[in-house]
């Protein structure tokens, strides 16, 4: 089932719409917006599939609405502009728009709108998980490579080619979503895993987590800080200051030994 969304400031126009996509098939209406910040608020609050969206509105038109929307970097719904006004339709697709309909809306174009929607998430769900699939493969082979040869190194796509990154070079690591940051004297690099299976590549008699999104290599630290309000932050040799999550106190206070200051 589709889930849109239908935008358009003229009341007519936008009763025409819920009548014509209510008759489609496979198409739920799951809310509506008379101007562009309704509909950014509804597309957050629902998160659609598609969302039909008129181009000419008071305040945050049609083509504002698409910007906001990308600036945001979440995954996005599917556009589908709906204007009177077809000189509009280059700068639609230049922005991204699955399809443009011009007003007054057919019942046949509509339907003919929906199926390109329909084979734009299949392909993207398709390539999603092909993605997901690579990203496992590549994940067996450089284990089975590490177990086979005994190197303690990672291939990392940097620039357009590929980095050999040598695990006991790295000095932390940050979590940045899905994908780990992984810093090393001179450089960083930004490599897909999630810091949680990540950690497990590394040497653990070297390794400690010290918060949900950090890990640092203990032979670094220069001091452990105590923060006046609680907490702990972990200096390294570097200079950077890296915050000790709640649940990761034991592990700071067994870091800090002689090296715990006060602030």
């Amino acid at each position: 089932m589709l889930r849109a969304i239908l935008c358009d400031d003229e009341p007519l126009a936008l009763d025409r719409l819920t009548d014509m996509v209510g008759r489609t098939a496979g198409t739920e209406i799951v809310g509506k917006a008379a101007n562009g910040n309704a509909a950014l608020s509804t597309i957050s609050e629902y998160r659609p599939d598609v969302v039909f969206l008129d181009i000419e509105m008071p305040g945050l038109d049609g083509f504002d609405v698409v910007e906001q929307l990308a600036r945001t970097g979440a995954a996005a719904p599917l556009i589908v502009f709906v204007t009177a006004y077809p000189e509009f339709a280059a700068h639609a697709f230049d922005s991204g728009a699955i399809d443009f309909l011009t007003k007054p809306v057919r019942l046949g174009r509509l339907e003919t709108a929906l199926d390109r929607v329909r084979r734009a998430i299949a392909d993207r769900s398709a390539q999603a998980r092909l993605n997901e699939i690579v990203r496992q493969l590549e994940h067996l082979r450089q284990e089975r490579e590490t177990h086979a040869h005994g190197d303690r190194h990672l291939w990392v796509a940097q620039r357009g080619e590929m980095v050999r990154v040598d695990l006991d070079a790295i000095v932390w690591v940050q979590a940045e979503g899905e994908y780990v940051r992984l810093h090393l004297e001179n450089s960083s690099y930004l490599h897909r895993e999630p810091i949680s299976a990540f950690v497990n590549r590394l040497d653990p008699a070297r390794y400690v987590r010290i918060h949900r999104s950090h890990v640092i290599d203990r032979n670094r630290v220069v001091s452990v800080r105590r923060r006046p309000a609680g907490g702990y932050v972990v200096r390294i040799a570097d200079g950077q200051e890296i915050p000790v999550g709640r649940s990761y106190r034991a592990e700071a206070r067994a870091l800090a030994a002689p090296r715990l200051v006060a602030e």
